[in-house]
C-alpha cells in the first residue's frame, strides 16, 4: 500500500493539496492525476499506479468524521492583506456581526440586526499600529471556520479576532507589538449620525438613540445603537474626538496587547454603566470561550465533503461549508440577522442600504430556512419563525384594514419587522403596500402565497423535529393562512376553488389563479389538516378544509408552441410546460420560474411521479436561467432528479454572482448577498438525500463524476449518511432519531439489498430488491442498507479533509486572496 503521507506529499507537490481531499478518496484519485513534476521528484514511489481502494466510515455502528479537518478545509486563505471593504471576513455571534479588512492598518465594522428601522452600524473600530502587520512582506490570514476567529500574522506580529460568544463584544488579541511604541485605537461613527460620545476612566462609549417614526408602519418605538472600547494594556489614555474615541496605550511587557469592542442590544438607559459591566464581563472571558460554542457547533451539523476531478465540486462544497459558518454567525438573534438576501451582520460600508432595511423579503430568507433543515442545524431556523409568530395579531389587523375585512392572515411578501405590510424604499415615491386590495397593481401588492409558504416551513420544520410543542407554538400562523384562503378563494360554477386578483409573486400581476397559490393551497390544507388532527383542534376548519381539497384547481399548462393559451388541465407531451398562471399571456415583472415553483418550495412534484415529466419538461424550457443569486434552478433540478442540471445551475450561479473573497455574492448595490450560497448549500444537501414527503432517497441527482462522504438530515430527527466515490454508491446507513417506520427508496435500484444493525449486523429487513424497503427503527439506533452480495470488508477510514493552505478558484472566482 502506498503510505499515505507520502501520497499527501505527492498532492502537495503536484498542487492538489490546494483543495480539500478526503482521506477516503485519496487513494481513488492516484489514476486521475498529472504527476509527472511530482514523480520526478519522487522517483521511488512506484505504487503510483495501483488499484484503487475503497474504504468506509462505519465502526463499530458508527458513522466517523473529524469535523475539525472537514470544517478546516473550507477555510478562507489570504496571501495578501484584504486592503479594501469589498475584501471583508465575517464574524459574529448571532447578534453582533463584524466585518473585518486591512484598511488603514486594521478596521472592522461592528454591525446588528436589530437597530430598526435602517439597522444602523454601532461603529467602526480602527487600529493604525498593526500596519506593521498588515504591511508585511510575509502577511499571511486563514479565517479559521472551525474555531470561528480571523487569524493574521506578519512582520513578527500576530493578530487574532473573534466575536465572544457569551457577550455581544469584539476580541482582537495581538502579539509582537513594541513594548515601547505608542499604540492607537480608534472607535468611531460618521455625519450624519449624532450619538453622545462618552468616556470614563478606561472606557469610551458611542451612544444614540432615535424613534420609529418616520416610515410608513413605522412602530414608534425607541432603538439605538452603542458602542464601548477599551484595551488590556497599559498606560491607558481616553479621549473623545468628534464623532469618535480614542485610546492611546502601550502593548504590555511582552509585546501583547487585547482591544474589546462591545456593541449590546441597546434602547437608551446608563450608557457608561452598561459599557462598563459588558467590557468588565469580556476581561473575565477565556480567550478560548468562543471556540468551544463554535467546535460544538460543527460536531452537530451535518458535514459533506464533495470531491470531483476538476475540482469544481470541491469549490461548491467550500461554499455550503462557509454558508454554515455565516448562517450560525448572523441568525441567533429574536429576528432573522439577513433581510433582503444580504448579510448585514457582515457589511462594510457604514450605513449604506440598497434595500429599505426594516424590512424582510420572504423570498430571500427561504433558502436559508430549507438548508438549516437539511443540515440539522434547526436551532438557526427559531428567529425566521420568530418572525411570523410574534407578528401574527399585527398581520391579522392588516388583513382585515387592507384585504376588505377578510379573516385570516394574508403575510405581507415584504413585512416589517413589526408586521406591517409597508415597503419603504428610498427610490419610490411612497411606500409600495403587500397584501393590500387597496394598492394599484404592483409587485407583491396581492402576492398572497407567503403565508401559505412560511406555514409550509412550519410543518416542515416540525416533521424534522416531531416537537409538538414547537407545532403547537406555531400552528395559529398555519390556520391563519389556510383561513384566509378559504376567506379570498371563489368557487366556480363547477365548484372548483380560485383565486383573483392575485400575483404570481413579483412575475405577473393580478393574475386568475396564480401557480403559486394553487400549489400552495394544493400543499398547505392537507398539512393543516394533519396539524389540527395532531393538536386535536379547530375541527370546524378542518371540516372546511376537507371539503375544498377536492375543488383545487389543477396547475394550468401551456404548449410551448403558443405559450399565450391555456391547454387542456390534463394536456401533456413534449411541449406541454407548467405556466405561471391561467393567464399566460398576462406580462412578466420579474424574472422568477414561477412554473417551478410546485417542484420547490411547494413539494407537489419530485424525481418521480405522475407530473414528474411535467416538471422536467417546465424546468428545461424555464424562461429565466439561473438569472438572479437567489435563483432556485440547483435546488429545482436536484428535487426533479436532474444530476447534470443541478450541477450546471449550481456552477452558473456560482460564477455569475460570487464576487467576494469571503464567499458572499452580488446581486444590486456594494452589499453582501448570503442567498446564493444558501442555495448551492440547499442544492447540494438535495442531490445528495432527499426526504420532503416521508420517503428517504439516496443520491437521487448526485453526478456520476462526483464523489462524496456526507450527512443529511431528514424527517423525524433521523440522519442519513452516504459514501460515493466516482458516482459509485459505496455505503448507505440511517441514524434513527425515533421509532417513526422508515421509507428509503432502493439505493441500488433493481439489486437484492438488505438492512443491517450498524453494530451487530443483525438483519432487520431480509434481502429484497423491492423498489422501497420499509421497517421500524428502533430509536438512537443506526442501521446500513447494503447490497446483498458482495459483503466484503472495507477499511476503515473516517471522513477527513486536507485543512485549507491557499485561496481556491472557479473561473474568474475566487475564495480567498491570492498574492
Amino acid at each position: 500500500m502506498l503510505d499515505m503521507s507520502m501520497f499527501r506529499l505527492i498532492l502537495k507537490v503536484s498542487g492538489y493539496m490546494r483543495f480539500p481531499w478526503s482521506s477516503a478518496l485519496l487513494p481513488r484519485a492516484v489514476g486521475h492525476m498529472v504527476l509527472a513534476s511530482s514523480l520526478a521528484v519522487l522517483a521511488a514511489a512506484p505504487l503510483i499506479g495501483q488499484t484503487k481502494e475503497t474504504t468506509t466510515a462505519w465502526q463499530d455502528g458508527r458513522f466517523h468524521v473529524d469535523p475539525k479537518s472537514v470544517v478546516g478545509s473550507s477555510d478562507i486563505i489570504l496571501q495578501r492583506p484584504n486592503l479594501l471593504p469589498r475584501e471583508l471576513m465575517p464574524l459574529g455571534n448571532g447578534r453582533l456581526g463584524a466585518a473585518v479588512w486591512a484598511q488603514d492598518g486594521y478596521t472592522v465594522q461592528l454591525n446588528r440586526g436589530d437597530t430598526f428601522p435602517h439597522r444602523l452600524s454601532p461603529g467602526q473600530l480602527v487600529i493604525p499600529g498593526l500596519r506593521r502587520l498588515t504591511q508585511a512582506s510575509d502577511y499571511s490570514a486563514r479565517l479559521d471556520l472551525y474555531d470561528g476567529e480571523f487569524q493574521e500574522q506578519g512582520g513578527g506580529m500576530s493578530a487574532v479576532t473573534y466575536v465572544a460568544e457569551k457577550l455581544d463584544a469584539l476580541v482582537v488579541e495581538v502579539k509582537g507589538a513594541d513594548p515601547k511604541s505608542l499604540q492607537t485605537v480608534e472607535l468611531k461613527l460618521w455625519s450624519p449620525r449624532k450619538p453622545q460620545v462618552l468616556q470614563k476612566g478606561n472606557i469610551g462609549v458611542l451612544a444614540e438613540t432615535w424613534v420609529d417614526n418616520e416610515e410608513a408602519g413605522a412602530s414608534g418605538e425607541t432603538f439605538g445603537s452603542l458602542s464601548a472600547v477599551t484595551v488590556d494594556g497599559t498606560d491607558l489614555h481616553v479621549e473623545q474626538d468628534g464623532l469618535a474615541i480614542k485610546v492611546s496605550f502601550h502593548p504590555r511587557a511582552d509585546g501583547s496587547f487585547r482591544v474589546l469592542a462591545g456593541a449590546p442590544h441597546w434602547r437608551g438607559g446608563d450608557a457608561l454603566s452598561t459599557a462598563s459591566e459588558l467590557l468588565a464581563g469580556v476581561e473575565k472571558l477565556s480567550s478560548s470561550e468562543h471556540r468551544a460554542w463554535w467546535n460544538q457547533y460543527w460536531e452537530r451539523v451535518g458535514l459533506i465533503q464533495v470531491s470531483s476531478h476538476d475540482h469544481t465540486a470541491e469549490y461548491l462544497n467550500n461554499l455550503r461549508t462557509i454558508d454554515l459558518f455565516t448562517a450560525a454567525a448572523e441568525s441567533r438573534d429574536r429576528l432573522p440577522g439577513a433581510q433582503a438576501g444580504i448579510g448585514d451582520l457582515f457589511s462594510s460600508i457604514r450605513d449604506e442600504h440598497q434595500w429599505g432595511p426594516s424590512a424582510y423579503w420572504h423570498w430571500n430568507l427561504r433558502m436559508q430556512v430549507s438548508a438549516n433543515l437539511g443540515a440539522g442545524v434547526l436551532d438557526l431556523n427559531d428567529s425566521y419563525f420568530n418572525l411570523y409568530r410574534e407578528n401574527l395579531n399585527a398581520v391579522l389587523v392588516w388583513t382585515k384594514k387592507h384585504m376588505g375585512g377578510r379573516a385570516g392572515i394574508c403575510v405581507p411578501e415584504t413585512m416589517r419587522f413589526n408586521g406591517q405590510g409597508f415597503e419603504n424604499e428610498t427610490w419610490i415615491p411612497a411606500a409600495a403596500i403587500n397584501c393590500g386590495e387597496d394598492s394599484k397593481p404592483y409587485y407583491n401588492a396581492r402576492t398572497i402565497s407567503t403565508g401559505a409558504e412560511v406555514s409550509l416551513w412550519i410543518w416542515q420544520q416540525f416533521l424534522f423535529t416531531d416537537d409538538l410543542n414547537f407545532l403547537r407554538e406555531n400552528y395559529p400562523v398555519m390556520r391563519e393562512a389556510a383561513r384566509f384562503y378559504l376567506a379570498y378563494g371563489t368557487h366556480s360554477a363547477d365548484g372548483s376553488l380560485h383565486t383573483f386578483p392575485s400575483n404570481a409573486h413579483e412575475t405577473k400581476w393580478d393574475v386568475h389563479d396564480p401557480t403559486t397559490d394553487v400549489s400552495a393551497m394544493q400543499a398547505l390544507f392537507p398539512a393543516v389538516i394533519e396539524a389540527a388532527g395532531l393538536l386535536k383542534i379547530d375541527d370546524a376548519v378542518v371540516e372546511q378544509l376537507k371539503k375544498d381539497v377536492p375543488k383545487l384547481s389543477p396547475l394550468a399548462r401551456i404548449s410551448l408552441a403558443s405559450p399565450n393559451v391555456l391547454a387542456a388541465p390534463d394536456a401533456d407531451g413534449k411541449d406541454i410546460v407548467i405556466a405561471a398562471s391561467g393567464d399566460p399571456a398576462a406580462p412578466s415583472h420579474n424574472s422568477e420560474n414561477i412554473g417551478l415553483e410546485p417542484v420547490w418550495p411547494y413539494g407537489l412534484i419530485g424525481d418521480e411521479g405522475p407530473l414528474h415529466a411535467l416538471g422536467v419538461r417546465t424546468f428545461l424550457n424555464r424562461p429565466q436561467k439561473n438569472e438572479a443569486d437567489w435563483s432556485a434552478d440547483p435546488v429545482q433540478a436536484a428535487r426533479l432528479g436532474l444530476a447534470e442540471e443541478f450541477k450546471s445551475s449550481a456552477l452558473a450561479l456560482t460564477e455569475r454572482y460570487q464576487i467576494y473573497p469571503s464567499g458572499l455574492a452580488t446581486l444590486v448595490g456594494p452589499e453582501f448577498y448570503v442567498e446564493q450560497i444558501g442555495v448551492v448549500a440547499d442544492a447540494i444537501q438535495t442531490a445528495l438525500v432527499q426526504d420532503y414527503d416521508g420517503l428517504i432517497r439516496i443520491a437521487p441527482a448526485w453526478p456520476k463524476d462526483w464523489s462524496a462522504d456526507g450527512t443529511v438530515f431528514v424527517q423525524h430527527r433521523n440522519r442519513v449518511h452516504v459514501q460515493i466515490y466516482d458516482g459509485e454508491l459505496v455505503t448507505v446507513g440511517i441514524d434513527a432519531g425515533s421509532a417513526s417506520p422508515l421509507k428509503v427508496r432502493n439505493p441500488w435500484p433493481g439489486e437484492s439489498v438488505e438492512v443491517v444493525n450498524a453494530r451487530t449486523s443483525a438483519v432487520v429487513v431480509p434481502a429484497s430488491s423491492a423498489r422501497v424497503l420499509q421497517f421500524s427503527p428502533q430509536d438512537s439506533t443506526s442501521y446500513l442498507i447494503r447490497p446483498a452480495s458482495g459483503k466484503s470488508t472495507l477499511r476503515f477510514e473516517p471522513v477527513s479533509g486536507a485543512r485549507a493552505v491557499a485561496p481556491k478558484s472557479l473561473g474568474s472566482r475566487t475564495i480567498g486572496i491570492a498574492r
